[in-house]
């Protein structure tokens, strides 16, 4: 069964904010700081897609977050973490980052190496509910896990060795080969949204190219294929209406 387009939304890479301040090169898929577009603030509990590329040795100094579930996908290079719990960490291509903000946490984040870039993606997701205990997790996902098949990184639950956090998505990665085809079937009373790391994909009848987002919901079967080598998000997430950022 192929979805319908009356409810699937395409926005190019494009369209999203983009902000190079010296060392930083970053796109925003939502308003973020300087960048503000009030007709995509949010979807569903999804608050903040930053793609960024910081330069050799750059990066955030110390600087606190709270009442955010904040995940990291490492694309290249190596990002040094500390935070104010104490954990210390530098990870790398194929890592994922999980912080759990709430009460409040402070930390850093900078570029291991003084040769090479690091490319990733930030997200940020709505708690289910603030003044969560802080926490700090990490956890490498092996190419073997994510080649043609959809990957669980993270949950709400933890199942099939995710990554957990405090709020009901699932968050899945796929490498997909070229030519390859995977399918997902959407729940009903669940939205879909789809970010294209790298490569192109088709999914349908609409052309994807790295940076590309795709937003649905409905109970509906999608099928993605791949017109080369390519990295995707897959993030299932509460129906987007029911969300009212106000409340959060």
């Amino acid at each position: 069964m192929k979805p319908s387009l009356n409810k699937t939304k395409l926005r190019k890479s494009s369209d999203r904010g983009y902000v190079h301040q010296g060392w930083l090169e970053s796109y925003h898929s939502f308003s973020f700081t300087g960048y503000y577009d009030p007709a995509h603030m949010h979807y569903s509990v999804l608050r903040v897609i930053n793609e960024d590329v910081f330069e050799a040795g750059q990066g955030f100094g110390m600087h606190p977050h709270k009442n955010m579930e904040i995940i990291t996908y490492m694309l290249q290079g190596e990002l040094r973490h500390v935070d104010s719990l104490g954990n210390t960490s530098v990870i790398k291509a194929g890592d994922v980052q999980c912080m759990t903000a709430g009460t409040g946490i402070v930390h850093s984040e900078m570029n291991a190496s003084e040769t090479e870039a690091v490319h990733l993606l930030q997200i940020w997701i709505f708690p289910e509910r603030k003044l969560l205990e802080p926490g700090y997790k990490d956890q490498h996902f092996t190419q073997a896990q994510k080649q043609n098949r959809w990957c669980l990184i993270v949950s709400h639950d933890g199942r099939e060795n995710s990554l957990k956090i405090q709020q009901d998505i699932s968050l899945f990665a796929t490498l997909l080969a070229e030519n390859e085809s995977l399918d997902y079937m959407l729940p009903a009373h669940r939205s879909l949204y789809i970010q294209l790391a790298r490569g192109e994909i088709e999914i349908c009848g609409q052309h994807l190219s790295a940076g590309d987002a795709l937003m649905a919901d409905g109970s509906k079967e999608f099928t993605f294929k791949a017109l080369t080598q390519s990295e995707i998000l897959l993030f299932d997430l509460p129906i987007h209406h029911s969300v009212d950022i106000m409340q959060q």
